[in-house]
């Protein structure tokens, strides 16, 4: 498998693409772009991260850094500790949602936000021509163990004063963590919301007890859970935690993509109004949330990074990706379930209600989404030509990949930022005429 590089950072497998060297090489060309000052490096909780953690800290030595390690937590913690502190860049130790075989690096600059695309190009140039170089000195770079990380980030997204006040009975939470980088801070979090809290594999191992993507197919134990703990929702993330998925009351998904549609609600009805924020791939029922509210919404390309800087560009007030991701500026620039927690809680306090009753006051929509290997003899130039003089009634952009779009329904056919694949969505006001948009794709593409 080859090495993936792009805005979601640097994903292999491991034994082949990733080994000591590639993580040691990528380290010192990251020192290298950056000013002097000490870098934050945190992990997911796979075992492969713990050697991983090993070369990236003695890199980053070898090359004169303080480093600053977290040990196992969220991406979103790493960040956090980034935008608020002060070191100069960061390091997340992940794969994300992919399986265990798999880990990475995602590289965050001295805001606390991904390297955009120009930034990533810098540091690709700088890998492979190997014009990195370490310390000429005494490589005096030393570790800092930063044992509050969890702590700091919890003080930045929680209110001083616990919400339970407002309960009149204790909700019922269950939690799916993976064993990965959420396991201890997510059920703390929904305990200090006055939760109570039963958990499943949060036991911080980093053993994924199932395929770890936040995906209904992989989550049927909890759901199995919700309904046995007559639980009044269920929480899952992915490996670092910056993804949230939910389910109602009945152990029923609510589907990743309404977990931003179910933040936006939250933040907007609760006075804070302003642009709203997500990418092309993400459900249009966000937009008519925004809509009642009197809210612009802006999309952008596929990748953290680019709802980021549109974020910043409009001065938007909350924003984030249908995969389950959240971003509230007021807290920091990055996706994060604990900040979904955080908004959708407050949601269910402050309407008094059942997630389920709130679900079925959002605007409706079906979403179907499809991937495929990427055919040897697939020209995505060729594609979107193609794709434009078929559907000449359209609105299409193709910023990322193409996306075609009606004042009810849109598809987009684009290559995955972190798996060598092409992806297909498609979102229509019933699930045939989305599996409709989806075949005439198919069809054009030759997929």
């Amino acid at each position: 498998m080859p090495l993936l590089r792009s805005v979601s950072g640097l994903r292999a497998t491991l034994g082949d693409s990733l080994t000591p060297d590639v993580v040691a090489s990528y380290a010192a060309a990251f020192s290298t772009m950056l000013a002097d000052g000490p870098i934050v490096v945190g992990r997911d909780g796979r075992p492969s991260g713990q050697w991983m953690e090993d070369v990236l800290v003695g890199t980053l030595r070898s090359c004169g850094r303080t480093v600053e390690r977290l040990g196992m937590v969220p991406t979103p913690t790493v960040q956090l500790l980034v935008e608020h502190g002060d070191a100069v860049g960061g390091i997340s130790i992940t794969a994300s949602h992919n399986p265990s075989p798999w880990n990475g690096l995602k590289f965050i600059d001295a805001t606390g936000v991904f390297l955009d695309a120009q930034a990533n190009s810098r540091l690709w140039q700088i890998v492979d021509a190997s014009l990195f170089a370490y310390s000429a000195e005494q490589q005096a770079g030393h570790v800092i163990n930063v044992t509050d990380a969890v702590e700091r980030h919890l003080r930045a997204v929680l209110p001083p004063t616990s919400m339970s006040v407002r309960l009149t009975r204790p909700l019922r939470v269950v939690v799916d963590t993976v064993n990965a980088s959420a396991s201890f801070i997510v059920p703390e979090a929904l305990r200090r919301l006055g939760l109570d809290v039963v958990e499943l594999h949060c036991s911080g191992s980093g053993i994924f007890p199932h395929v770890p993507e936040p995906i209904t197919e992989n989550l049927t134990e909890l759901a199995e859970a919700v309904r046995r703990e007559r639980a009044d929702l269920g929480v899952a993330v992915d490996p670092d935690g910056d993804r949230l998925v939910l389910f109602d009351e009945h152990g029923n998904p609510i589907g990743e993509e309404l977990t931003i549609a179910l933040a936006v609600r939250s933040v907007l009805s609760s006075g804070k109004v302003g642009p709203v924020v997500i990418n092309y791939s993400t459900t249009r029922t966000v937009e008519d949330i925004a809509a009642t509210y009197g809210c612009v919404t802006h999309r952008t390309p596929v990748g953290e990074i680019n709802v980021v800087r549109k974020m910043q560009e409009t001065n938007a007030v909350i924003g984030g990706e249908g995969s389950g991701g959240v971003i509230d500026p007021a807290v920091h620039y990055g996706r994060d379930a604990i900040v979904g927690i955080a908004r959708i809680v407050d949601l269910l306090l402050r309407e008094d209600t059942s997630l389920s009753n709130i679900v079925r006051s959002l605007p409706s929509y079906s979403m179907v989404k499809t991937k495929f290997d990427i055919p040897s003899t697939l020209n995505m130039t060729v594609l979107q030509d193609e794709l434009i003089r078929t559907f000449t009634d359209a609105h299409i952009t193709t910023d990322d990949g193409i996306r075609i779009s009606w004042s009810d329904r849109w598809v987009q056919c684009r290559t995955s930022n972190t798996e060598p694949i092409i992806r297909i969505i498609a979102e229509a006001p019933s699930r045939p005429l989305a599996e409709e948009l989806i075949t005439q794709i198919r069809s054009v593409a030759g997929v």
